[in-house]
């Protein structure tokens, strides 16, 4: 078949800026790892060492942070640190913008909010006081070059002892990137301390049912992934 235009949608310069303005980082569609790794290191340096184990740097070099995100992967890489940091979408048709929050775009397996027409224009991340705040943790069979088993990012605000603000975003843990809704609830309000998080694991059952499959048992994800909250915990409680 004769094809009278072809359009290289990684040459597309609009798709292809990354800027800095009221407190957000706004990432074209079209932006590589590569080219973007620098700056997420330098705002969220966990969120960094992420991108440096997505893939080898061949991948990096090609692949884009807005097609792990159109993809719609229960294990991409960077959903779950996205979600974590309240990130938004921005997708457009023709001269239509419409924003959502990330974790709202992700409906169910192999099912995103994208209309007829529509693209991923750009991701929207606010920026933290606190850039430590974010921890991002990628458990695999390999440490270079490997998908995730479970993939559990945290950005909690914690004041005076107490957790007032928690989001945490797991990967494959759910048929899509998802928020741990009932643990967020259980230490929101709560002392910052290792009995609130001890009955906050508890809330892992309400939250997901994770599955068997080649990378890990179900068992192996959900003990996991209450272990990782912990982690998160002890690492923040004694830095």
């Amino acid at each position: 078949r004769e094809l009278a235009t072809v359009i290289h949608i990684g040459r597309v310069a609009e798709l292809r800026q990354i800027a800095e303005s009221g407190g957000r980082l706004r990432i074209g569609a079209g932006v590589t790892y590569t080219d973007v790794e620098a700056t997420i290191a330098r705002h969220f340096p966990d969120f960094g060492e992420l991108m440096r184990r997505l893939g080898a740097q061949q991948v990096r070099n090609a692949g884009t942070m807005g097609g792990n995100v159109a993809n719609g992967s229960p294990i991409g890489d960077s959903p779950p640190a996205l979600i974590a940091l309240g990130a938004e979408l921005v997708l457009r048709h023709g001269e239509e913008r419409r924003r959502i929050p990330l974790e709202d775009f992700f409906l169910a397996y192999g099912k995103q909010d994208r209309a007829p027409g529509e693209f991923v224009e750009a991701i929207e991340v606010p920026l933290l006081d606190d850039p430590e705040r974010l921890k991002c943790y990628k458990l695999t069979k390999r440490f270079d070059q490997d998908i995730a088993a479970v993939c559990g990012c945290f950005n909690l605000r914690v004041n005076a002892g107490v957790c007032g603000e928690a989001r945490i975003c797991y990967g494959g843990m759910a048929a899509t990137p998802k928020r741990a809704r009932a643990v967020e609830a259980a230490l929101t309000g709560k002392p910052w301390t290792a009995a609130t998080v001890e009955q906050a694991m508890a809330a892992f059952e309400r939250d997901f049912a994770p599955i068997d499959d080649m990378r890990a048992s179900a068992s192996y994800r959900m003990r996991a992934a209450k272990n990782l909250l912990l982690k998160y915990f002890r690492e923040s409680s004694h830095p």
